[in-house]
């Protein structure tokens, strides 16, 4: 089948990749040149692991192509996925620019019958909203598909190639037809494809990530006052883990959700709540939760300070908002930084692939080591923000060797409470019992 991609960010692009992998010919546009110029040389624009190796392989066999001229893409296509961004705009609102720019380059270019797919993740609709452009010039049938993704950063490969489910908003045989044919490699095992109605489509994207957003601002809610009352978080999430009403997914304590899509869909669904009369009450509490929970490393980290780290050297580990990706986007590392920069501190970051991406964003404000140990060198402190594997089991007695204090805010809860004491640490964590092994005279830390 021939397929344009129009849209070459994370999920344009493992879109592209992953369908010229399963035998299609696929072509994938983006008005940014520089990028193009890269990918046609194999240089991603983002990092994702296994995308590099799928790109390679099917640019070399000639099943992956990439072009700027987004018009004659489309017109070389019978399905056309619209992959393009689709940044909130001031008021929480999805900003569709861009989405009924494409639309239109459609209505325009399209040379036969076409199938067209919003792939980016767009209000309820949104696909009614592109039909409507592409009617204005087009000269030949098309079909409106709904496929939201349900991709991880960090495992985005896996997920496309070994989906949960699909879910397609398709309101055509035709387009239904195309489409299971399209996605029949990657269901062999059993997973369903699920065909709904295009707003439902739409709606469903929006309802996943707002609930998986609801749990981990649930948790850190629960982590806050297990601290309060002297409970211990981790035996508090294997507890409702392990019932299968709840299942133990998302259930980890933390410094909060960042990423590209749990803010912005948190606020575009209350948004579309508003704009229809009513309001999503949960959903407003979940945003204003995680937004306060971003300041709570930093806020332990003066606590056990002594009320103040000015003048305080503190290694930060992890930069991107979770593991397995360079996306800095809304990151809580970006507010913890901001909060102790304010506060007095010199700050040494380390991130094992976003320090390009963290020269941007903090610039000469902190900085960059080349190893977690680098950073490390006469700290007074280390505060862990990303669950990196490479931070999960590092050499303690190196790390004391090398801090000026022993002073440990584990954002993450990696490491064992009890290890952490006996080794001589003074450690805090989210929502679980503190050691305080090091701690001199007028600097014993506090719960806050």
């Amino acid at each position: 089948m021939n397929i344009t991609v129009v849209g070459t960010g994370y999920v344009g692009l493992v879109v592209g990749a992953c369908l010229a992998e399963t035998g299609n010919d696929v072509i994938c546009a983006d008005v940014e040149a520089a990028k193009i110029d890269g990918l046609k040389r194999n240089v991603l624009p983002i990092y994702e692991p296994g995308l590099e190796a799928y790109v390679e392989r099917n640019q070399a066999d000639g099943r992956l192509a990439f072009t700027t001229d987004v018009a004659w893409a489309i017109g070389e296509a019978d399905v056309v996925f619209i992959a393009v961004g689709t940044p909130p705009d001031e008021d929480g609102s999805a900003d569709l620019r861009h989405v009924l720019d494409v639309a239109s380059t459609i209505g325009a270019a399209m040379r036969r019958e076409l199938v067209i797919v919003t792939k980016s993740t767009v209000p309820v609709g949104t696909a009614a909203r592109v039909a409507e452009v592409v009617a204005r010039a087009a000269k030949h049938a098309f079909h409106m598909v709904s496929n939201p993704e349900f991709l991880k950063e960090g495992a985005a490969v896996d997920d496309f190639m070994k989906p949960d489910r699909v879910v397609l908003g398709a309101e055509s045989d035709f387009a239904r037809g195309v489409m299971a044919e399209l996605y029949a490699p990657f269901v062999r095992t059993g997973a369903p494809i699920i065909f709904m109605d295009i707003p439902s489509a739409e709606m469903t994207k929006y309802a996943a990530n707002a609930m998986l957003a609801t749990r981990i601002s649930f948790m850190n809610e629960i982590a806050n006052l297990c601290e309060r009352v002297g409970a211990n978080v981790d035996l508090v999430r294997r507890g409702i883990g392990s019932d299968g009403r709840i299942g133990p997914s998302f259930l980890f304590p933390g410094p909060g959700y960042g990423g590209s899509c749990f803010p912005k869909d948190v606020q575009a669904l209350a948004r579309t709540a508003r704009e229809r009369g009513t309001s999503l009450a949960i959903l407003e509490a979940v945003e204003a939760v995680n937004a306060r929970q971003k300041h709570r490393v930093a806020e332990k980290l003066v606590a056990a300070a002594g009320g103040s780290v000015a003048g305080m050297r503190v290694a930060l580990w992890g930069l991107s908002f979770k593991a397995n990706t360079d996306d800095m986007r809304e990151s809580p590392a970006l507010t913890v930084a901001s909060d102790l920069l304010s506060a007095g501190a010199t700050l040494v970051v380390h991130d094992p692939v976003a320090l390009e991406e963290a020269r941007k964003r903090l610039g000469d404000r902190v900085s960059y080591a080349g190893s977690g140990y680098d950073a490390l060198r006469d700290a007074d402190a280390l505060v862990v923000v990303t669950d990196w594997n490479e931070y999960r089991h590092p050499d303690f007695e190196r790390m004391r060797s090398l801090m000026r204090r022993p002073l440990i805010i584990d954002g993450r809860n990696l490491y064992s409470v009890e290890r952490m004491g006996e080794l001589g640490f003074e450690y805090y964590s989210i929502g679980r019992p503190d050691a305080r092994a090091w701690a001199p005279a007028g600097q014993v830390g506090s719960r806050t």
